[in-house]
C-alpha cells in the first residue's frame, strides 16, 4: 500500500488498526496506550470535507514499544518516516490541556484507545496556527459548515471558551484568522466561503513559493505572512499596471 497521495479516512483507520495489532504484539494486552488525533487527522476522523492529510499529528501516551510499532508498521506498509508523530508539540497550536478536551473515537485490538479533539477546540487550534498558505483557515470554515449541517452549530462563545482554555486568550491569534472566523460565523453560505478560502490559500502558497524561488528569500514560519502579503501586493500592482496599458 502507498500513501503518496496522502492519508484518507479509509486508510487512516486501517493504519491505526495495524498499529494497534503491532503494539499489542510488542507490549502485550495489559498495558493500553492512548492516541489523541489532532489537525488534519482529527478532521478526517470527524468530517467529510477534507479528502486527505499528509501526516498524522497526535498526542501519544504509551510505552516505548509504541515508537517501535510505528516504525514497524511504516516499514511493512511503505509509509513515510514519522507517519504518526507528536512533532506538533513544538508548534504554537500545542497546549498541554488538549487531552482533557478530547472525545472518544475508537478502540483497536483492545489496547489502543484513540480519541480526537472536540470541534470548538479543533477550531481554536486552527486559529492559533492560522497559516494562510495551508488549510488552517479553510478547515475552520469546513468544521463550522459541517457542525451546522449536523444540527450542532458552533457559537462564538464556545470557540472563545476553547481559545481561553487552551491558550489563555486571543493575544497570539492573528487578526487575519479572527477576520476569517467572524466572516464564517456571519456567513449564510459557508460552502461558497470555503471555496473562496481554499482559493486564497492556494494563491498564498504559490506566492510564497515564487518569492523563495525568484527572490531567493527564505520562507519561514516567522516571516511567511509578511512575504505572502508582499507578493500578493506585487501581483496586484502588476495586474493594475497591465490594465492601464
Amino acid at each position: 500500500m502507498s500513501v503518496e497521495k496522502g492519508f484518507t479516512k479509509e486508510n487512516l483507520d486501517y493504519y491505526l488498526k495495524e498499529l494497534a495489532k503491532e503494539f499489542r504484539k510488542r507490549n502485550g494486552k495489559n498495558t493500553p496506550a492512548e492516541i489523541v488525533l489532532v489537525g488534519g487527522a482529527a478532521i478526517l476522523a470527524n468530517y467529510g470535507f477534507r479528502e486527505m492529510t499528509y501526516d498524522i499529528d497526535a498526542v501519544i501516551t504509551a510505552s516505548s514499544a509504541m515508537k517501535e510499532a510505528v516504525n514497524a508498521v511504516g516499514d511493512r506498509l511503505g509509509l513515510p518516516n514519522g507517519w504518526l508523530n507528536a512533532d506538533f508539540k513544538n508548534t504554537s497550536s500545542y497546549s498541554p490541556e488538549l487531552s482533557q478536551y478530547s472525545k472518544y473515537y475508537r478502540t483497536c485490538s483492545n489496547v489502543l484507545n484513540i480519541r480526537t479533539i472536540s470541534a470548538e477546540y479543533l477550531v481554536a487550534m486552527k486559529l492559533m496556527s492560522g497559516r494562510r498558505y495551508k488549510k488552517d483557515l479553510s478547515d475552520i470554515i469546513g468544521i463550522l459548515s459541517e457542525q451546522k449541517r449536523m444540527g450542532e452549530p458552533l457559537s462564538y462563545q464556545q470557540i472563545d471558551c476553547a481559545v481561553r482554555n487552551l491558550y489563555g486568550g486571543w493575544d497570539h491569534i492573528s487578526e487575519y484568522a479572527i477576520q476569517v472566523l467572524k466572516a464564517a460565523l456571519d456567513s449564510e453560505n459557508l460552502k461558497e466561503l470555503f471555496v473562496e478560502q481554499e482559493r486564497e490559500e492556494a494563491l498564498s502558497k504559490q506566492a510564497a513559493l515564487q518569492v523563495q524561488k525568484y527572490d531567493g528569500e527564505i520562507v519561514k514560519e516567522s516571516n511567511v505572512d509578511e512575504i505572502i502579503q508582499k507578493a500578493l501586493r506585487k501581483k496586484k500592482e502588476m495586474r493594475d499596471s497591465l490594465r492601464d496599458i
